[in-house]
């Protein structure tokens, strides 16, 4: 397993992560299976977030974990909080916020349910998971210290966030940010094409992110790229989809040549970028993540990199 500096640690952490948000589909017995398998294949960190499955993905990891061979060094262990539920809205995996919370009463109480549920003692990294345009920066640094120092929480970061939000925050935190988790993938390019078209005057110059990736790369903040094999928000998966005959041939040229699976050749796509993200997988299925992990063994040319992008429906100006 390729394996990548997380933030501007010394740590090394798997070039794939675990995202447990579908755990919530499995029983206990098959999501031990879930969390063994991957182990077996080098993955050493699990992404989670209090809100998946209404909080019992959490729970059902929490009682896997227990039942399972693993010790808690195995995993670096992470979650999300700061988004509110709406009860209306939400079932299942399917969940939406009615509000976002960075008070400090809301994030330290967040960590400690999160903390119960996955019946640990600590989260090695805790990240807010959307901007609060109401965020008092002087809370959330008080939050951050409070649950560093009672150590229920190692590492900091965000999700979503664009360079001046990640810069507001970080002017008022006494710990480095570490990571930014954003959706990113051979079909959610929005983050490399509007740089890729500087000086234009088309759509795929506008500029919606920030230079999100170039700030993560100058500050050493980790991106996690989350549901990397989605076109949209939940539209849905590009693999194998007869939307995109042209980016589906390509990715099955390149599997192949290096003798995976369209997955992997997704996975590598990504890996590929100097900026040394991290990919979130987020299926439960064990031949699907063998197939996704298996990425990681493969450095496309240049040129492959530039043909799935531009199969992807992309184009050089």
């Amino acid at each position: 397993m390729k394996t990548i500096k997380l933030g501007n640690s010394q740590m090394n952490v798997s070039a794939t992560a675990l995202g447990i948000m579908r755990m919530v589909r499995l029983d206990p017995k098959e999501a031990t299976n879930v969390l063994e398998n991957v182990h077996d294949k080098g993955i050493n960190f699990i992404d989670s977030a209090d809100i998946y499955g209404n909080g019992d993905s959490e729970r059902i990891f929490g009682k896997a974990f227990k039942q399972s061979s693993l010790k808690r060094d195995d995993f670096f262990i992470q979650s999300k909080g700061g988004i509110v539920l709406d009860p209306k809205k939400s079932s299942g995996e399917l969940v939406f916020g009615q509000r976002y919370d960075f008070s400090k009463q809301h994030l330290i109480e967040t960590v400690d349910k999160i903390l119960q549920r996955m019946q640990i003692d600590y989260l090695d990294s805790f990240l807010l998971h959307r901007p609060d345009p109401l965020m008092e920066l002087s809370e959330v640094a008080d939050a951050f210290d409070e649950l560093q120092a009672s150590g229920k929480v190692r590492h900091f970061g965000v999700s979503n966030f664009n360079p001046m939000q990640v810069e507001m925050l970080q002017s008022e935190l006494n710990q480095k940010l570490m990571i930014n988790q954003l959706q990113f993938g051979v079909m959610h390019t929005g983050p490399i094409q509007f740089g890729l078209h500087t000086n234009m005057q088309d759509d795929a110059s506008i500029n919606r992110d920030g230079e999100i990736i170039e700030y993560s790369r100058l500050h050493n903040m980790t991106i996690q790229a989350w549901s990397p094999y989605q076109y949209g928000l939940f539209a849905g998966t590009f693999i194998d989809n007869p939307k995109f005959p042209e980016l589906n041939n390509k990715l099955q040229e390149l599997a192949d040549k290096y003798g995976v699976t369209k997955n992997a050749i997704a996975t590598a796509w990504i890996l590929r970028h100097p900026a040394k993200m991290q990919v979130i997988l987020g299926s439960m299925n064990p031949k699907h993540l063998d197939e996704s992990i298996a990425g990681t063994d493969i450095t496309l040319t240049n040129q492959e990199w530039y043909d799935v992008y531009f199969a992807a429906g992309n184009d050089l100006p």
